[in-house]
Order: structure tokens, then C-alpha cells, then sequence
């Protein structure tokens, strides 16, 4: 199946004639701020971008923007600009470029550089993930997971059987209640060949081995190296787990069928070894660097709204 190139922005005309559609808004606030803020939220403080052409704007929103700051400062509306003033003095975010668009596997090959020997997650804007307030975010809970497991880790949840082929779909042995260990995985099957309906969303945590088999992964349709290949070959060689929140009603900005704008890394937090698994401190003062956060908006899914929140044991 064809995949729209983000250079295009056609899903969206007109509004996405000029404006990168990873700034337009939901309620008050642009998409891909809600990913770095549950990003954010899992312990995550450093991030890196890999973009394209027309994507200046996602660069400039995570920048101070001192002509704007004199000019509301004493209007009673300083309080608008405090969620995104908050990421900026607390997060260092830096910036790369992907020049041509060949696919998941490639983009996240392309920042390499920014991520050098650690872990990492990866994060499709596809899938924009709420919960309520009280609730972690679907990176928290996977954090949690790759602190106790130590492996590549990938998000699913069951679609309808006749749209597996807009998902990576996989099979696996079931290790306890929404967790699997997998042992095949098909981009975009059609129906019939689908292994099963449990497809992968757009929230991965990854081995900095991946780069090294993404490198020899041969480009598929439309020359584009897809992160599936490369996964099931470190499965066969090692274990790649897929996690199934038991709560799931996201709401999906991209559900409107977002199609592959920038990539976003972002570093993580291990525990210490005398933490409970899952006991990651947040802050960072008895922290190690686990690697991290890649964020690429993917290919555009449909599926209906739904948010990815769950309850580890």
C-alpha cells in the first residue's frame, strides 16, 4: 500500500498549505506538544527531531519566543504560554533532518546520531494518547515494562479483521494478560494473510541493537525500509514483547490520518537496582540515561478514536 510523503501535507488541505499539520491545534495546543508532554510525563528530558522540508514551525514552537513574551507581560495572559514555557526551561530538545522519505526503518536509521548506544522509544503521532488525569501514559507503563523486561517492546491493540492492512499486525505467545512475546509480524496484511488483529500503534521502546539490523533490512514497497522487517528479524535472534493496554478509548489525532511528518527522540530514565521495577525516578536525581524517545509521525492510520491507558501488575 502506497505511503503518502509528508512533504505533500495533502491530507489536510488547505489548512496544511503552509503550516506543518503536526502544529495544528487540538482545543488550544498543537499535536505534537501533547506527545512531548507524555513523553514528559514517563521521565523523558532530553528530545530530538528528525524532520523535513516545511517543518520549521515544530522547531520554532519548542524555541522562547522573546517578542511574544513582551508583548502579553502584564495582560493577565501569561498563564497561556505556561505549558509550553515549562517544557522549554525543563527539556533540551535538538533537531535533524530526514531528506528523503523512505520509510519508518529509515527515518529512525537517519537519527542515529542523536541517540548513539542507548535504548530508545519511538512515538507515532497516529496514535495521540489520553487518559484521565490520574492515569499514566501508554510511554509511562511501557517504561516500566522495558525497565523489567530489558527488550524492544512494541504497543498494540485490536483493530476490526478488515483493516489490518493500514497496521503492522503480529502473532505471539501470551506471557500474561496484555503482554506477548512475539513471534511473527506482517506490515499491512491484507485480511486474509493477517497472523492475527492485534496491530501495532504508535509507541515502541527499542534496543540500540535495531540500528544495526535496519541497516541490513532490504527496502520494500515504494523503496521504503520498514521498522516491522527490521523487528522480526531481532525477534527471531533475541525477544521483542508486544503490550496490549486493558483500557483502550484514545483519541487519535490521527485517526484524521496524520501521514509521516517529523521524528522526535527523547531521552529516558533506567531505575537503580535497588528500585522496584517500574521505579524510575521521574526527575532524574538518581537517574541513568536509558536513551531515547523517537518520535515519527507514521502513515496515516484510521482507526477509530482511542486512548491507550492500563494498569501494569
Amino acid at each position: 500500500m502506497p505511503v503518502p510523503r509528508c512533504r505533500l501535507r495533502t491530507r489536510f488541505l488547505p489548512a496544511t498549505k503552509a503550516m506543518p499539520k503536526e502544529i495544528l491545534p487540538i482545543v488550544n495546543k498543537p499535536l505534537v506538544q501533547y506527545g512531548v508532554e507524555e513523553a514528559a510525563e514517563a521521565g523523558i528530558r532530553e528530545f530530538g527531531f528528525v524532520t523535513g522540508r516545511g517543518k520549521r514551525a515544530i522547531e520554532d514552537h519548542f524555541d522562547i519566543s522573546y517578542e511574544l513574551e513582551h508583548q502579553i507581560a502584564g495582560s493577565g495572559k501569561e498563564d497561556l504560554l505556561a505549558s509550553i514555557r515549562d517544557l522549554i526551561d525543563n527539556n533540551t530538545f535538538a533537531f535533524t533532518r530526514q531528506n528523503e522519505m523512505k520509510g519508518l526503518g529509515h527515518a529512525i536509521l537517519t537519527g542515529r546520531n542523536l541517540i548513539g548506544d542507548n535504548p530508545f522509544a519511538v512515538v507515532l503521532a497516529d496514535d495521540f494518547c489520553l487518559g484521565p488525569d490520574d492515569d499514566e501514559g501508554v510511554l509511562a507503563q511501557m517504561v516500566k515494562l522495558y525497565n523489567q523486561f530489558r527488550c524492544s517492546i512494541v504497543a498494540i491493540e485490536e483493530v476490526p479483521e478488515d483493516e489490518t492492512h493500514k497496521y503492522g499486525v503480529i502473532a505471539g505467545e501470551s506471557m500474561k494478560d496484555g503482554l506477548y512475546r512475539i513471534t511473527d509480524m506482517v506490515e499491512k496484511p491484507a485480511p486474509e494473510d493477517a497472523p492475527s488483529n492485534l496491530a501495532i500503534i504508535g509507541r515502541y521502546i527499542l534496543t540500540p541493537d535495531i540500528f544495526d539490523i535496519i541497516e541490513r533490512t532490504p527496502a520494500g514497497k515504494n523503496g521504503e525500509v520498514q521498522i516491522t522487517d527490521a523487528l522480526m528479524e531481532q525477534a527471531k535472534n533475541g525477544c521483542v514483547l508486544a503490550y496490549q493496554s486493558k483500557v483502550v478509548d484514545s483519541i487519535a489525532a490521527a485517526s484524521m490520518a496524520l501521514s509521516k511528518p517529523p521524528i522526535m527522540f527523547m531521552r529516558t530514565y533506567t531505575r537503580r537496582a535497588s528500585d522496584p521495577v517500574g521505579g524510575a525516578n521521574r526527575r532524574g536525581s538518581a537517574r541513568s540515561c536509558a536513551g531515547f524517545l523517537l518520535w515519527h509521525y507514521g502513515t496515516g492510520a484510521t482507526a477509530p478514536p482511542r486512548r491507550l491507558t492500563a494498569e501494569l501488575c
